[in-house]
């Protein structure tokens, strides 16, 4: 059962924004796709999650959305806004830069002038000021996901779900983009979760890293990051990085 909460007051925050509790999904295929998955994210929390291909990871964040219902267990959020960023852009190619960010608050009845004023905000987040007219044809593979990113972030999300999103990009552009991705955490301090197949993006980007094992999948290793943010690039290269990493891969081995 998936159940969105009333916000609470402000002397009774929520300590958590989403709550998987034993949630197992099986599709009318008969594949199992998860199996007894429980997980928490507090608010100011980016947790990623690693797994083999095919282990449920997309189905993870798609119950955690509500665009799929588990079978059993239970799902709840308790954030008022939910931002989704999936694999490729999808942008609408016919609007410009600004104008794909303005939607949802087109959508939502925000008057012209102030979804406008915050599109403009955004963008300039992620460091798009002077693209704002560029149609997504006009823009490179890592300018159409920082408009992307950009769309997300208008809402201003409490929950942001994040489905491989840099997945498709070169590598130097990825690395940029996590560079990106966690100035910009710092700055909102959003509830997150990350999916990747990357395990050196999910250290860099997160605070915990979720290990999952092959179909079903279930949660089967947790590791904690210690570093505040904003993290340097060069994090990367450190001994203490590699030692994580090597965890993080350590578990993947065992349970692939």
């Amino acid at each position: 059962m998936r159940t969105v909460a009333a916000s609470a007051p402000p002397q009774e925050a929520p300590t958590t924004t989403l709550t998987l509790d034993r949630v197992t999904k099986t599709f009318p295929t008969g594949t199992v796709a998860l199996t007894d998955v429980s997980l928490t994210i507090a608010p100011g929390e980016l947790v990623t999650v690693v797994g083999p291909s095919g282990c449920g990871k997309s189905t993870l964040l798609r119950l955690a959305s509500g665009l799929e219902q588990e079978t059993s267990g239970s799902v709840e959020v308790t954030a008022a806004s939910t931002s989704y960023v999936f694999q490729d852009a999808t942008l609408l190619e016919w609007r410009t830069a600004l104008r794909n960010v303005e939607l949802v608050g087109e959508l939502r009845g925000v008057p012209r002038e102030e979804r406008r004023a915050r599109a403009q905000e955004v963008l300039d987040l992620v460091g798009l000021r002077g693209f704002e007219t560029q149609h997504p044809r006009q823009l490179s593979g890592g300018m159409r996901m920082r408009v992307s990113l950009a769309r997300a972030l208008v809402a201003e999300p409490e929950l942001a779900l994040f489905d491989e999103p840099f997945g498709a990009l070169d590598e130097i552009t990825r690395l940029q983009m996590q560079t990106e991705l966690q100035k910009i955490f710092r700055l909102k301090r959003f509830a997150g979760l990350f999916i990747t197949h990357s395990v050196s993006e999910a250290v860099y980007l997160s605070t915990r890293v979720l290990v999952m094992s092959g179909r079903p999948g279930r949660i089967v290793a947790e590791v904690a990051v210690p570093w505040e943010y904003p993290r340097p690039p060069e994090l990367r290269y450190e001994p203490e990085f590699a030692e994580i990493t090597g965890r993080v891969s350590a578990a993947l081995g065992e349970h692939s």
